[in-house]
């Protein structure tokens, strides 16, 4: 603590021997006093700053002490990155506000364009499901087929499986991992859609004073 006081007394009498020779010469001077913090937090006062601090946040002093000029530490470019994202984000949601109240003129207007567009999924995703299962059932048989077969025969006078059948349980097993796949995104794409919706009534009463 001692230490400390000492530091910062040695500081400002430093600060104001610096400043009465800058401006030794009377008012009409236009030498300048810069003042600037290193990474200690220790305040420094030169008539220049030091190469390494010309980036960090500096200022220029007169002769009573007082910062009369301010020049920010310059951003990284994670800071300006971050800075354009927010821009483009607040840009992007004044957008959609925009777009919501030139669309709709009710909340019910949204509900209704909900429930066709969710509709039409739920139809889509049925038919899927219906594919799918026609193709579970013919995989079903064609493997009680190829157990008559080798290698899945247990007989080992079973005959070799013909090439068409294997044919038939490759594209069969394909057509199975592709209609899944398909299944699996038409439910994300429904969950999302439905989302969005619940999140764009939410914001039209927002904006509308809806309660």
């Amino acid at each position: 603590m001692h230490r400390s006081r000492l530091l910062s007394t040695s500081v400002l009498i430093a600060a104001a021997a610096l400043m009465a020779s800058a401006w030794g010469a009377g008012p009409t001077s236009d030498r300048r006093v810069y003042k600037w913090v290193d990474e200690q937090g220790v305040t420094h006062y030169g008539d220049q700053i030091p190469p390494e601090y010309a980036a960090k946040a500096h200022g220029v002093i007169n002769n009573q002490g007082i910062e009369v000029e301010h020049t920010d530490a310059q951003k990284t470019p994670e800071q300006l990155a971050a800075e354009d994202q927010k821009k483009l984000d607040a840009e992007q949601r004044a957008h959609r506000d925009s777009n919501l109240l030139s669309t709709y003129g009710s909340v019910q207007e949204i509900e209704r364009l909900r429930d066709q567009r969710l509709s039409l999924l739920t139809d889509q995703i049925k038919l899927k499901e219906q594919f799918l299962e026609a193709l579970n059932a013919k995989m079903s048989k064609l493997k009680v087929t190829s157990s008559l077969y080798k290698p899945y025969s247990i007989d080992p006078k079973a005959p070799p499986m013909t090439d068409q059948l294997a044919e038939d349980l490759v594209r069969v097993s394909s057509d199975i991992h592709t209609q899944e796949e398909n299944l699996r995104e038409k439910r994300a794409e429904q969950a999302n859609m439905s989302q969005e919706f619940e999140g764009d009534i939410a914001r039209f009463k927002e904006l509308k004073g809806i309660h």
